[in-house]
């Protein structure tokens, strides 16, 4: 089923939200995930995104800072994919 042009923009800032703010800029950049990684995380966590930030603009790490702060309420398969994200 194809998605809408603001679903897919949606996801694609989701995408790009959760990549910046788990490697922020610099060194990190030579270890940025690659696009399957990043789809990956952003299916896992996209239910949870739903139900505890919906409202969160996204840019400058703010759907990251929610999810943390929601990181008892995160299912394991966001968290899992969000870790693997990060720098090894």
């Amino acid at each position: 089923m194809p998605f809408s042009i603001p679903a897919a923009a949606t996801r694609i800032a989701f995408a790009a939200v959760v990549a910046a703010a788990v490697f922020g800029t610099g060194a990190a950049m030579a270890q940025q995930p690659s696009p399957a990684q990043e789809r990956e995380a952003m299916q896992a966590c996209r239910a949870d995104y739903e139900a505890l930030c919906k409202g969160v603009e996204p840019g400058g790490g703010r759907i990251i800072a929610c999810l943390e702060q929601h990181a008892e309420k995160v299912s394991p398969g966001c968290k899992q994919a969000l870790m693997s994200l990060k720098p090894k």
